[in-house]
């Protein structure tokens, strides 16, 4: 019996910053199906500044031809109110890239502006059940500044990509322990997407001939997990570009694959994942308002905290310390946001 996609109604994605090389690895993996499933049809929009609006058309060439059954539309536009109009999924990866000699407090000005009025345009253009992924850095702040600009969304309808970092986690110690990344489960980033995020192995478990351990006891080495893992995870992005001079597209497009995935069909049983979503005060004692990243699991498209895990005093200091970044990070974007 086959099943007739043209029986199942389209669902409408929006990728910004689409004309990128992020975007270009995402773009086809959105079109065939490993995000939303081999049976959703899609109308894909595609959303990029005026002078990117040739390389756009190119990509959507590229689309068309590769005659994907599941789309029914490709839309590219460089305008907002056609980007935004009735999508039921936003996946934000545009944003101003950091340049040489530009200060962070540069970076969050520049980056306020473009998140505030794409915030707005999904208040006013997107469905109210709309999820919103902020992939463009920096990715917790961006994305607490386009949840306060649409105030009509929920604010855990949010969420920002810390699925890279969780999965490089993973990878380095698959990678250590001689299995493969599938054997890895639970790992935690906590915290902010920029090097100041603590990678959590203590609630891990890796599986060995068959039966899960800790990470702890499956590698054996406390120096490693508490210094060389760690800095590895931080600094990987950084070490892409040293070595490709170019960002870490391939390896982003897969995690933002795996992030709205996991939105859409939910996390497997017996395990959670890491998102950049809205604190809420009560959580691991992170302060209230700020897009941290925590361990959550999804059901019916809908996350919630992994509570009750127990911190130690290193991981609470590496917790407080990218909370303390994130805070001061909020309190630049949102004096910006005031006179945007």
């Amino acid at each position: 019996m086959f099943y007739d996609i043209r029986k199942s109604q389209p669902i409408k994605v929006l990728v910004t910053g689409a004309a990128g090389q992020i975007a270009y690895s995402l773009l086809y993996s959105v079109a065939k199906g490993d995000v939303f499933g081999p049976d959703q049809p899609l109308v894909l929009v595609m959303l990029d500044i005026t002078p990117m609006m040739n390389v756009l058309d190119g990509v959507l060439m590229e689309l068309q031809d590769c005659a994907h059954p599941l789309l029914r539309e490709v839309i590219s536009t460089d305008k907002e109110e056609v980007a935004f109009k009735d999508i039921d999924v936003a996946i934000l990866v545009g944003s101003m890239p950091r340049k040489e000699g530009m200060e962070r407090k540069d970076l969050l000005k520049a980056n306020v502006k473009i998140f505030k009025s794409q915030g707005a345009a999904l208040d006013k253009y997107a469905k109210k059940t709309v999820k919103v992924l902020v992939v463009g850095n920096p990715a917790n702040t961006n994305c607490l500044i386009a949840s306060k600009s649409a105030p009509s969304i929920p604010k855990e309808n949010f969420s920002c990509l810390t699925r890279l970092d969780h999965n490089r986690a993973k990878a380095q110690i698959a990678l250590k322990v001689g299995v493969t990344a599938k054997d890895v489960k639970n790992v935690i980033i906590w915290g902010n997407h920029s090097s100041t995020q603590y990678p959590d192995v203590n609630h891990a478990k890796v599986k060995v001939q068959g039966k899960d351990v800790g990470v702890y006891e499956a590698v054996k080495n406390d120096n490693w997990l508490k210094g060389d893992f760690i800095q590895t995870v931080q600094q990987r992005g950084a070490a892409v570009i040293k070595a490709r001079k170019l960002s870490s597209a391939m390896s982003a497009a897969k995690a933002i694959c795996d992030h709205v995935r996991d939105i859409w069909f939910g996390t497997p049983e017996g395990e959670f994942i890491s998102m950049g979503v809205i604190s809420d005060g009560n959580s691991y004692a992170v302060p209230e308002d700020l897009i941290y990243s925590f361990p959550v699991v999804i059901k019916n498209k809908t996350w919630k905290f992994v509570e009750g895990l127990p911190i130690n005093d290193f991981s609470r200091e590496k917790m407080d310390a990218t909370a303390k970044e994130l805070t001061e990070e909020r309190e630049t974007a949102v004096e910006f946001l005031s006179c945007a």
